[in-house]
């Protein structure tokens, strides 16, 4: 599978982008966010990318940020959200409203995309407000990703286990972490993220 693609920005469109590598030009189907974030043509660009394969189309769609492609997954996973519309969701949000969205149960956020109703909506925030908080909010946002292991992951966990939602767990960490600098020690992030957490 066709993982990521590094080459020349040949040409853009409405909703695509043509990369040349090495000759060969890859025709990606991209959201509004990852098209501004390529560059002009002629640019150098690297843009990660998720084959889809259906009976009677094959399509390459493209993201500027490994996240970007993760949510887009998860989008797609849910019923009534095709590539299309998939697309539509991260042009009208950045990966980290996205996951803000649902952790809150934000339906009327995802609702501004282009082609989504209020029940569809209803549907992706149902089905992926628990998964929210594992995914990070991609640098796009300016959120926080949580590194693995290390002391801000256990907190996250320890949050968890005293009955938090990953997202809020997450989300708690990520501030306690901007108020005590990187080398906070557990204990301490644990009880800042618990006031946050509360609050």
């Amino acid at each position: 599978m066709i993982a990521k693609l590094s080459g020349r920005l040949d040409e853009t469109g409405e909703d695509w982008a043509i990369v040349d590598v090495q000759g060969v030009g890859y025709l990606v189907h991209c959201s509004a966010r990852t098209l501004s974030a390529l560059g002009t043509v002629g640019d150098a660009c690297t843009i990660h990318t998720d084959l889809q394969v259906s009976e009677n189309d094959m399509r390459l769609l493209g993201f500027a940020e490994s996240s970007e492609r993760d949510w887009f997954r998860l989008l797609t996973g849910v019923q009534g959200v095709g590539s299309k519309v998939g697309l539509a969701i991260l042009s009208a949000l950045s990966t980290g409203e996205l996951r803000d969205a649902c952790a809150a149960g934000d339906a009327a956020s995802v609702a501004r995309a282009n082609g989504v109703g209020p029940k569809l909506a209803g549907r992706i925030v149902n089905e992926l407000k628990d998964k929210a908080g594992a995914l990070p909010g991609g640098g796009m946002a300016g959120a926080t990703v949580m590194p693995a292991g290390g002391a801000s992951a256990d907190a996250v966990s320890a949050l968890q286990n005293l009955g938090f939602k990953p997202a809020v767990a997450a989300q708690a960490v990520a501030r306690a972490q901007e108020e005590l600098g990187e080398g906070a020690a557990e204990g301490d992030l644990i009880r800042v993220a618990l006031k946050k957490a509360a609050g």
